[in-house]
C-alpha cells in the first residue's frame, strides 16, 4: 500500500464539494455551520501551528476538549503532521487523568475550558488558541506506512483499570466496511450524531465516516437536552440518528412531530433490547440498526438496512470481516455452539496493541484469532447473538446466566426505565442476581415480568431501584461498580 496519512482520507471527499455543510452544531437557539473547506482549513492549520510550536511526529498530544467542534479538529490536526493524538473523556477526574498522562506521557495537553488537566507540568495549549492557527497556512500531510501508530483510545474500563489502545492509520480503511454493513451511508445524507464530540462513537461514526464520504455531521450543542433531539433532527433534516441505546430511550418518552427525512437510525456502546427496538419502529416506521464493537477493533457486527438484524441478535459480520465463535481450545464452534467471540488477526481495524503492555496484548490472541472477551452463539444464517461479557456471566445454582436474558424480560415493563442486572454476594459465599431499574415501576411489576418469561434459576431475588445506572465515561453501563456499591441486606 502506498504512503497514506489517516486525516487525509477524512477529509480528501470534501475538495469535490467544498461549500457543501460538513458540520453543523445545533441547538434550538442557533447553529453553528462549517463547509468542507472551512474544516479543512482549520485542521492543515492547526498541524502547521503544532510544527511550529516544536512537536515531531510521533509524539503525543493528550486531549482535554470538551463537546464542542476543537475536539475533532485538534484529533486530525495531529494525525495529519503525523502526531499521535489521544483522545479522552471530559469527564474523568484530575486523578484519573493524572495516570493516564503518566501513562502516554504527551508532550503537549490541548485544553478546553472547564476541563480537568493532569497535575503535572506538561505543556497546555489552549482550545482558543487552537481555533486562531485556522489562518496558519496549511500543512502537508504526514504520510507514510499506514500500519504506523495514528491515534491511542482507552477502553471503557467496565472489567478494570482502562487500557491505552494503539491504531494504526489504516484503522480508518475498515470503517469502509461499516457504511453498507450497517450505515447504507450515502454522500447525501445529514447524520445527526446525540454524542458528545469528545466520545469515540460520536468521533468515529458521527464525524469521521460522514466526511469520508462527503456527507454532513450534525452534533447537538453543549447543554442540548436529549428530549430536544427529534426537534433538531427535524428542523435539520436529519436522515440518520445515530446514538445509545439509552438515549433512543429517552427520545421514545418525549412528544414530538413525525421525521419525515428520517431513512433509519443506528445503535451502539451498549447492547440494544428487542423491545426498544419495537418501540422505535413503531412510533417511526424506520427501523433501529445495532452495531457492536469495541475500542480495540470499533464495530464489527451489525444490522443494516440491506440486511437487518433478527430480533435479539447483534447481527452479521460486516462484509470482508472474519468473525467467529470460538471453543476454549481455540477451535471455531458450529452454529449452535455458544463460545468465544473473535476477529481474525488480519481485519484492519483491528488494533496494534496496548500500549507498553505487550504481555497483556499477546494474551487477548489465541493462534490467528483477537478474543474479544464477549460470549456469544452464531445462526444457522450467520447472525450472532451476544451472550454478556465472559466476567459478566452470572452463576445462579450452577448454571451460567446472561445479564442480557434477564434485562430483556424486564425492560419491557411499563416505568421500567433503564435496566440492569449483576450477580451480587452474600454473606454465606454463594451469591444471587440483583435487577436494577430506575423508574417509577414496583418491584410487584418487575417480579411479575421476571416469573411470566424467566425459569425460575434466571430470575433476580434482589430487585434494587436507583436513580440512575452507573456508566463510564463511554456511557456503558458499569456492572463492576454496581457490584461494588451494592450489597444485598
Amino acid at each position: 500500500m502506498p504512503p497514506f496519512n489517516l486525516a487525509e482520507h477524512v477529509l480528501t471527499a470534501g475538495l469535490a464539494t467544498p461549500d457543501r455543510l460538513a458540520l453543523a452544531v445545533i441547538s434550538p437557539a442557533r447553529a453553528d455551520r462549517w463547509s468542507h473547506a472551512r474544516l479543512r482549513a482549520a485542521v492543515l492549520g492547526a498541524a502547521t501551528g503544532l510544527r511550529e510550536r516544536g512537536l515531531r511526529p510521533c509524539d503525543r498530544v493528550l486531549l482535554r476538549i470538551g463537546n464542542e467542534p476543537a475536539f475533532p479538529v485538534a484529533y486530525l490536526a495531529c494525525i495529519a503532521a503525523g502526531i499521535v493524538p489521544v483522545p479522552t473523556s471530559a469527564m474523568l477526574t484530575e486523578a484519573e487523568i493524572t495516570r493516564i498522562s503518566s501513562d502516554i506521557r504527551p508532550a503537549l495537553v490541548i485544553a478546553g475550558a472547564g476541563v480537568p488537566l493532569p497535575a503535572d507540568d506538561t505543556p497546555r495549549l489552549s482550545a482558543v488558541e487552537l481555533a486562531a492557527m485556522a489562518s496558519l497556512p496549511p500543512a502537508d500531510f504526514q504520510r507514510g506506512d499506514p500500519e504506523r501508530l495514528a491515534y491511542i483510545v482507552y477502553t471503557s474500563g467496565t472489567s478494570g483499570r482502562p487500557r491505552a489502545v494503539m491504531h494504526a492509520h489504516r484503522a480508518i480503511l475498515a470503517r469502509a466496511m461499516m457504511f453498507e454493513g450497517w450505515y447504507g451511508l450515502r454522500a447525501s445524507d445529514r447524520l445527526l450524531h446525540a454524542g458528545a464530540f469528545n466520545w469515540t462513537f460520536t468521533l468515529g461514526t458521527g464525524l469521521m465516516d460522514p466526511w469520508t464520504l462527503g456527507a454532513t455531521a450534525l452534533i447537538p450543542a453543549e447543554g442540548t437536552v436529549i428530549e430536544q433531539i427529534p426537534l433538531l433532527a427535524r428542523r435539520h433534516g436529519a436522515s440518520i440518528i445515530a446514538a445509545a441505546p439509552g438515549v433512543f430511550r429517552r427520545m421514545l418518552r418525549a412528544e414530538w412531530a413525525p421525521l419525515p427525512e428520517l431513512r433509519h437510525a443506528l445503535a451502539a456502546g451498549e447492547r440494544l433490547d428487542p423491545e426498544l427496538r419495537r418501540a422505535w419502529q413503531a412510533r417511526t416506521g424506520t427501523d433501529l440498526h445495532e452495531a457492536m464493537g469495541m475500542s480495540e477493533c470499533s464495530t464489527f457486527l451489525s444490522g443494516s438496512p440491506d440486511r437487518p438484524a433478527p430480533e435479539g441478535s447483534a447481527g452479521y459480520p460486516q462484509p470482508g470481516r472474519r468473525v467467529a465463535i470460538l471453543s476454549p481450545e481455540g477451535q471455531p464452534l458450529p452454529a449452535g455452539e455458544p463460545g468465544v467471540l473473535a476477529v481474525h488477526r488480519s481485519d484492519p481495524g483491528l488494533f496494534l496493541g496496548y500500549l507498553d503492555q505487550p504481555g497483556e496484548t499477546a494474551a487477548r490472541f489465541q493462534g490467528e484469532w483477537f478474543l474479544t472477551g464477549d460470549l456469544a452463539v452464531a445462526a444457522a444464517d450467520g447472525a450472532i447473538s451476544t451472550l454478556g461479557r465472559a466476567d459478566d456471566m452470572m452463576n445462579a445454582g450452577g448454571y451460567r446466566i446472561a445479564p442480557a436474558e434477564v434485562e430483556d424480560a424486564l425492560a419491557p415493563v411499563s416505568g421500567a426505565g433503564d435496566v440492569a442486572v449483576t450477580e451480587l454476594p452474600v454473606a454465606s459465599g454463594a451469591s444471587i442476581i440483583a435487577a436494577f431499574w430506575t423508574g417509577p415501576a414496583t418491584v410487584d411489576d418487575l417480579r411479575e415480568a421476571a416469573e411470566a418469561s424467566l425459569a425460575r434459576y434466571k430470575q433476580p431475588r434482589e430487585y434494587i431501584r436507583i436513580d440512575a445506572l452507573p456508566r463510564t465515561p463511554t456511557g456503558k453501563i458499569n456492572r463492576r461498580a454496581l457490584r461494588q456499591a451494592h450489597r444485598p441486606g
